[in-house]
């Protein structure tokens, strides 16, 4: 519950903020084209994203035959939570990671590396799929994709005003020191609030999944072993499409400290230890 009251009061506050900077910049006639740039952009992304980055890794599909366990597992986590039966990928691919993507539950699909299935154990293989269809009944696809709608509306906005000059909600100049400050500072807070949103998708899908599979331990132990992976080993695929990093389940390029404000994910000791706390507890509202 936590999380899905700091998402809403992040999409209010990332709202706000587009409503504010829009009225110092370009007024309303200058939001209005901004929003309009920025929603053609990410509705088309949100519309093909599946098909784009599963084309990107070259991901295979599978089904019971050509990988009778790993779709099994998939099935029986799905009919658990109620979703549809989704599309099911292989990425020939050592680093361990998976994502989900898909406009909807009807229309997802989850994905793993190969790399992954050697690392990781069944029970915690388990767990990190079940995060990820935690993202699929979250749809937190539409989520991420309405949060980069507004940030790249701010950025926007901040461009228009960089070329034809900034202009207040009456149409007038807006006053250049602080029209400067505004394009500079905008597009940093709107990242900022669209990442900490990112980053509350991921407790709430680390939550989901816990639940989903009745296993918070396992899915500890799975971002654990990615983590120490991901520590010692590059990961190749992901410094080849750094756009897409987000969507695994352990970005591997995320910062630390005053980087890790920019991070799509948590820290991982962070998510373990509430999962770790799920499996003590028994409980799953944490």
């Amino acid at each position: 519950m936590f999380n899905w009251v700091k998402t809403a009061m992040l999409m209010a506050a990332i709202t706000a903020l587009f409503i504010v900077i829009g009225s110092v910049l370009g007024g309303h006639r200058g939001m209005v084209v901004a929003l309009c740039i920025a929603l053609a952009m990410n509705v088309f992304s949100y519309w093909f994203s599946d098909q784009m980055v599963l084309r990107m890794y070259n991901a295979r599909e599978v089904d019971e035959t050509s990988a009778p366990q790993f779709y099994r597992m998939i099935r029986e986590l799905a009919t658990r939570a109620g979703l549809p039966m989704p599309r099911v990928y292989l990425i020939d691919e050592a680093a361990p990671n998976a994502f989900a993507t898909g406009r909807n539950p009807e229309h997802a699909a989850v994905a793993a590396t190969t790399g992954i299935l050697r690392v990781l154990s069944e029970r915690e293989m388990r767990g990190v799929m079940a995060h990820e269809l935690a993202h699929v009944k979250h749809r937190d696809i539409l989520l991420s994709t309405i949060s980069a709608t507004m940030a790249g509306a701010i950025s926007a906005l901040a461009n228009l005003a960089f070329l034809f000059g900034g202009r207040d909600s009456e149409g007038r100049p807006a006053n250049p020191i602080a029209g400067i400050a505004v394009m500079i500072l905008a597009p940093i807070a709107a990242s900022l609030i669209q990442m900490a949103i990112s980053r509350a998708r991921e407790f709430e899908a680390d939550r989901g999944g816990a639940e989903m599979s009745g296993d918070p331990q396992a899915l500890a132990s799975a971002l654990d072993k990615i983590h120490r992976y991901a520590s010692g080993t590059p990961f190749p695929t992901a410094e080849a499409h750094p756009a897409t990093a987000q969507m695994m389940i352990m970005n591997p390029l995320s910062g630390r400290g005053v980087a890790n404000l920019f991070s799509t994910h948590p820290s991982t000791e962070e998510r373990v230890a509430r999962l770790m706390e799920m499996a003590r507890t028994g409980r799953y509202d944490l």
